[in-house]
């Protein structure tokens, strides 16, 4: 009902976009002279547009939003006081559950109660009530503000200033619902670590040099919570990554920015940025199942012990992922040294490589380190390529070649199967969540510092 309505809707502002948008043109005579109108014709046919269909899908939202819950209320009228009165909230949303699946005509996998039948029938009726009415109101309201704003297409009509106003409106909620959500997200992290500091306490946690949480049923915090082998293995990861995936991508970016051609560069460069648009779960199997028993064998010919699943072959991997993010990002800051940068090094008898040695790196080093520091904060939250590629081995060590833990390996592990959230065994993933995001936040923000402060210098 939702998505042909909303069809509808569409539909109806098209036909009111044209209609204000003939109406404008009427009012400047024939040859459309544009010229006798405060804006041009399509401002007046968006205007028109937008009071048609702005009230109408927030009626639409607000209706969708409050619908729901009134529905519920009706099926629990109808539930007997005796039966209501016996059901703990969950029992009460089963029992909700069960009675719309019956009045949806899916019904139910068991025999289906009397007073549970009545209650679906009266909810079906109520929601095809809801849904007619629904329907006539907001369409209504779609003509009523077509009528209004069509009457509102005047010569001198600020139109142009009325849809601007609006489009800035609807710019500056949609900034504020991506900040809302960050700090939405990043408060409920807050609030459940806090919970989790009320049974470890922070020095134990962030300076603990033992992982093994124990998983007791009395919610108490057995066994060590210490966060720095998992954070000691996430940055070998991740610097493995990075010691692959910088010279390699910054050489790349040397080449398609300095001497690759034309032709040759407008192919390379967007088949290099392919290996960015690949699933992680694919390079997480392609490191399982080739590159680990790869790095094993090698190792056993030369007298290595070498895991399948370590620290170095999830590096590896991963370096090989972010090589675009490295490449793409020193190619386009490359690419954006002035050329008369260049014409003046080669103008003083330098050669191309010294040029770029001397020259090119120099000027373009604080965005490149930007592009590196945009990486690392890529290769630090990555999931599940550390998931099947390092192994599960929360030990302080330093030796790649054995398997490790990763603070992500660590937040999945924490959070899959039959889990109590309200446990510290839980709680301590929005922890290492919240101390993730940190970490990537401040290289993110290094990082964006870095670039504008290059970008300002040779924009």
């Amino acid at each position: 009902m939702n998505l042909l309505l909303i069809g509808v809707l569409l539909a109806i502002v098209a036909i009111a976009y044209q209609i204000g948008l003939r109406k404008s043109r009427a009012l400047a005579g024939q040859g459309n002279n544009s010229a006798m109108l405060h804006s041009r014709p399509g401002y007046y046919g968006a205007l028109v547009a937008l009071w048609c269909g702005i009230p109408a899908f927030l009626v639409l939202l607000v209706w969708n939003i409050v619908e729901p819950n009134l529905m519920k209320q009706i099926v629990i009228n109808q539930v007997p006081t005796q039966i209501a009165s016996t059901l703990d909230p969950a029992s009460l949303s089963v029992l909700i559950d069960r009675v719309q699946a019956i009045a949806s005509g899916f019904g139910v996998s068991d025999q289906a109660l009397p007073y549970e039948i009545k209650a679906a029938e009266q909810l079906a009726k109520f929601q095809s009530i809801a849904n007619y009415a629904k329907l006539l109101v907001v369409l209504c309201i779609a003509l009523i503000g077509l009528v209004i704003a069509k009457k509102r297409v005047l010569v001198q009509y600020r139109a142009r200033n009325q849809v601007e106003k609006i489009l800035n409106i609807g710019l500056a909620l949609c900034s504020g619902v991506a900040i809302l959500t960050t700090i939405g997200i990043v408060m409920s992290m807050f609030s459940e670590a806090m919970r989790f500091f009320q049974f470890v306490s922070p020095m134990s946690f962030f300076f603990g040099t033992e992982w093994n949480p124990g998983f007791s049923t009395s919610g108490s915090a057995e066994g060590s919570y210490g966060l720095l082998p998992l954070l000691w293995g996430t940055l070998m990861v991740s610097g493995i990554a990075l010691f692959v995936a910088v010279p390699v991508g910054l050489m790349i970016a040397i080449y398609l920015a300095e001497y690759a051609s034309p032709n040759f560069r407008s192919w390379a460069k967007p088949a290099i940025e392919v290996l960015a648009g690949i699933p992680t779960i694919v390079y997480g199997v392609f490191a399982l199942m080739v590159i680990g028993p790869f790095l094993k064998s090698l190792g056993a010919m030369i007298g290595i012990d070498i895991n399948a699943t370590s620290a170095l072959t999830a590096g590896l991997v991963m370096g090989i992922m972010i090589i675009p993010f490295v490449s793409s990002l020193s190619d386009d800051i490359i690419t954006q040294v002035p050329r008369a940068m260049r014409d003046g090094s080669l103008g003083l008898g330098a050669t191309k490589s010294e040029t770029i040695r001397q020259v090119v790196l120099p000027a373009a080093l604080p965005g490149i380190i930007g592009a590196f520091l945009l990486a690392a904060s890529r290769a630090i939250g990555e999931t599940m390529i550390v998931v099947l590629a390092a192994g599960n081995s929360p030990l302080l060590h330093a030796n790649p070649l054995e398997a490790i833990s990763t603070v992500t390996i660590t937040i999945v592990n924490q959070l899959t199967g039959d889990t109590d959230f309200a446990s510290p065994q839980a709680l301590v993933a929005f922890a290492l969540g919240l101390t993730l995001f940190v970490i990537t936040l401040g290289l993110n923000i290094v990082a964006l510092y870095i670039v504008r402060k290059y970008r300002e210098q040779y924009d």
